[in-house]
C-alpha cells in the first residue's frame, strides 16, 4: 500500500530517537552492595535504548537528549559513538544528568523505582531551543515516547514543537505509550496531553491499557490486566482498540500492543499488530525465569522500527519484534546486546 509505513522510510536515512538519557542504579536486594561498595549502573532511558539496538542492528540510528557538558558526559558520548550512534544532535546545557535506582529484579512500572530526574538537562529543555530542521536533515523515522510528556509541560511543549516539523517533512513518527505513574506529577494526566501528541504518529505501540489511560481508548466491560482473560478475549480487544485509535488518529498505520504476564519468576508473552485493516498475532513465548524486564518493550519497538525500515513484510517484522523483546529478557542492562542473528534464532516458527 503506498500508505503503508514501509512506504514512508528509506533505506540509508537516519531514524532519530529523541528522550532524556539517564544512569540505571541497580542495588541488590539485601543491601549488599553497601557492605561491598558497588553499585552497579548501566546507561539508558527507553529511547535510547531503541537507538541503540538500531545501531547493532545496522540501520542508521541518532539520539537527541540533553546532558551537562563535564568530563562524565563525554566519556557517555565517546560510549554512545562506540555504539555507532550519532550523537552529533546532542544539547549540552544544563547541571545535572538524571538518574533512576532500580532494585535487581523489580519492573519499572511498580512501586521499586526511585527518580531522581528533577531539574535535569534534559527536563529544562524549552520551545525555540532546538534547530529540528537542521536536526530531521536525513531523517526518515522519529521515535519517542509517553515518558518525554510525562516529565513537565515544557517537555511536552518540546515534543509537540518536533512532531509538526517532523510530520511537514513527511518523516516517519513512532510513539511508544508508557506509562510511568511515578512521572506525571505537574498538574496534567497523561490524557491532557498525549491525544494531542498522538495525531502525528504513524506508529503507536502499547498494550490496551495503555492506550486507554493514555488516548482515552474503551475498554471492554470488566477488563482487567490479568492473566485471566482468555487470549482471545485480549485479542479482540486489541483489535478494537488499534480501530479506535486508527480512527482517532488518521495519521497513524499501524497499532502495535504487547501482552506480558508475571508469574513467579516468569512470563508469558505475545504480541499483535494492526495494519491494512488485519490483525497479525506473534506466537506466545513462556519463559520460567528471566534476568531483566528493564528495556523489553523498548526492544520490540526498536524490532519494529527495524521490520518496517527494511520493508520486510508485517508477519517478519512481527516476528523479529517478539523475539527481540524476550531475547531481551536474558540480558541485564537497559539495552540489548543480540544481533539480528542472535534475535533470528529466538524466533519461535510455525513451519
Amino acid at each position: 500500500m503506498t500508505d503503508s509505513i514501509s512506504s514512508l522510510s528509506k533505506q540509508g536515512e537516519k531514524v532519530l530517537s529523541f528522550g532524556e538519557i539517564l544512569l540505571r542504579i541497580c542495588p541488590d536486594m539485601d543491601g549488599q552492595w553497601l557492605k561491598e561498595n558497588k553499585l552497579p549502573f548501566y546507561v539508558g532511558g527507553a529511547e535510547l535504548n531503541v537507538a541503540t539496538a538500531l545501531a547493532l542492528w545496522e540501520v542508521p540510528s541518532a539520539y537527541l537528549s540533553a546532558m551537562p557538558d563535564n568530563s562524565i558526559t563525554k566519556d557517555i558520548v565517546g560510549y554512545l559513538d562506540e555504539r555507532n550512534i550519532d550523537t552529533t544532535p546532542m544539547v549540552f546545557h544544563g547541571d545535572r544528568l538524571g538518574l533512576y535506582y532500580l532494585p535487581k529484579g523489580k519492573d519499572l512500572k511498580n512501586a521499586g523505582v526511585i527518580y531522581d530526574r528533577a531539574n535535569s538537562a534534559y527536563a529544562d529543555l524549552v520551545v525555540g531551543q532546538i534547530n529540528w530542521d537542521k536536526v530531521f536533515q536525513d531523517v526518515t523515522w522519529f521515535h519517542f515516547s509517553a515518558i518525554c510528556p510525562a516529565i513537565n509541560q515544557s517537555i511536552a511543549d518540546v515534543c509537540l514543537e518536533a512532531l509538526k516539523i517532523a510530520s511537514s517533512k513527511n518523516i516517519a513518527i513512532s510513539l511508544d505509550l508508557n506509562y510511568r505513574a511515578k512521572l506525571w506529577k505537574y498538574g496534567k494526566e497523561p490524557i491532557n496531553i498525549l491525544p494531542e501528541l498522538a495525531k502525528y504518529c504513524t506508529l503507536i505501540m502499547g498494550n490496551v491499557w495503555a492506550a486507554n489511560k493514555m488516548l482515552g481508548t474503551a475498554l471492554h466491560e470488566d477488563l482487567t490486566p490479568t492473566e485471566g482473560y482468555a487470549k482471545e478475549t485480549l485479542l479482540q480487544q486489541a483489535t478494537d482498540t488499534s480501530k479506535e485509535i486508527l480512527s482517532l488518529f488518521p495519521a497513524c498505520k499501524a497499532v502495535a500492543n504487547t501482552f506480558r504476564f508475571d508469574y513467579g519468576k516468569g512470563i508469558r508473552y505475545y504480541t499483535a499488530i494492526f495494519t491494512e485493516d488485519k490483525l497479525t498475532v506473534s506466537n506466545e513465548y513462556v519463559s520460567e525465569e528471566i534476568l531483566d524486564k528493564v528495556g523489553s518493550g523498548d526492544c520490540f519497538m526498536a524490532g519494529l522500527i527495524y521490520g518496517f525500515y527494511n520493508h520486510l513484510p508485517v508477519n517478519e517484522t512481527l516476528n523479529f519484534a517478539t523475539a527481540a523483546a524476550y531475547d531481551k529478557l536474558y540480558i541485564p542492562s537497559d539495552a540489548t546486546t543480540s544481533t539480528v542473528s542472535d534475535i533470528e534464532k529466538r524466533i519461535i516458527r510455525n513451519d
